[in-house]
C-alpha cells in the first residue's frame, strides 16, 4: 500500500476544508468566496504598516480581480503590445483613483473588486488569487497597487521586478520598469533606472498580463549597492 506524505494530506485538507476567512477589509455585501486555493499563499491584510520580508520584497498589495484579455500565446507580448495593453491611462477607475479594499470598478462591462492581501511568500501568486475567487486564470490582466512609506528621502534606489508573464510598473505615476515577451518570474529580472523615494508616501502600481500558464510577480527596492531596502513599510491607504 502506498503511503501518503504529510504534504499530500495537508494539500488534501486544504482542498476539502472550507476556510472561513475574512479576506481583507471587504464590504459586508460581498458574496461568499471560495478562498481555499488562496490560503497557502495569502492572508488578509491587517491594519497598520507592514515591513518588507527579510530580502526586501513587498508583500502587502491591493489586487484587482482579473480583467479578461484573451491571448492564446505569450509570444506576442512585444514592448509595443504590452505598453498598449497595460497603459497607465487604462488604470481601472482612472489614474487619479485611490483603490480601496472592497471597492468595485467597471471594466469592459464587468464589475471587479479590489482585495487587500498579504502574500505569505516573496512572490505574489496571481494565478492562485484568481483561482481562489473562481475567476479566469488564463488570458487575463491583473492590476496591483501598494503604498510605500519611507522614513526619509532615499536617492538612487532601483525598483527590481520579476513577473510571469509580461508587466509594467510605475512609481509615483512615472514608468519605472517594463518586462516584455514570454517570460518566467525571476527575482530582480528587470531593474529600473535610479529613482528617488520621497519621504512619506510613495505609490507603486503594476499590471501583469498573461495568456496560458501561471501568473505571479515579485517586487522590491534595492539601493545603489544592490542591497535590499528594508527600512520602509507598506500600507494600503
Amino acid at each position: 500500500m502506498r503511503t501518503i506524505s504529510k504534504l499530500a494530506l495537508t494539500v488534501l485538507a486544504l482542498q476539502l476544508g472550507g476556510a472561513a476567512i475574512a479576506w481583507g477589509a471587504e464590504s459586508r455585501d460581498m458574496p461568499p468566496l471560495d478562498t481555499r486555493g488562496m490560503t497557502p499563499f495569502f492572508e488578509p491584510a491587517t491594519a497598520g504598516p507592514k515591513a518588507p520580508d527579510d530580502q526586501g520584497f513587498l508583500q502587502r498589495w491591493l489586487l484587482l480581480e482579473p480583467i479578461t484579455k484573451p491571448n492564446t500565446s505569450n509570444t506576442g507580448f512585444t514592448g509595443a503590445y504590452v505598453r498598449d495593453a497595460l497603459a497607465i491611462s487604462g488604470f481601472p477607475g482612472g489614474t487619479a483613483a485611490q483603490p480601496k479594499a472592497g471597492a468595485t470598478v467597471q471594466v469592459g462591462g464587468e464589475s471587479l473588486r479590489w482585495h487587500a492581501l498579504d502574500a505569505k511568500l516573496f512572490d505574489v501568486k496571481l494565478f492562485s488569487f484568481a483561482q481562489g475567487l473562481n475567476k479566469p486564470v488564463y488570458g487575463v490582466i491583473f492590476w496591483a497597487e501598494t503604498v510605500v512609506d519611507s522614513p526619509r528621502e532615499i536617492r538612487n534606489v532601483r525598483l527590481a521586478v520579476g513577473s510571469n508573464s509580461a508587466s509594467m510598473w510605475w512609481v509615483n505615476g512615472k514608468e519605472a520598469a517594463g518586462l516584455f515577451g514570454d517570460r518566467r518570474m525571476v527575482m530582480d529580472d528587470v531593474v529600473s533606472a535610479p529613482i528617488t523615494l520621497k519621504k512619506g508616501r510613495n505609490v507603486v502600481r503594476g499590471a501583469v498580463i498573461n495568456g496560458p500558464g501561471f501568473s505571479d510577480f515579485c517586487v522590491r527596492f534595492i539601493d545603489e549597492n544592490g542591497q535590499p531596502v528594508r527600512d520602509i513599510t507598506t500600507r494600503l491607504d
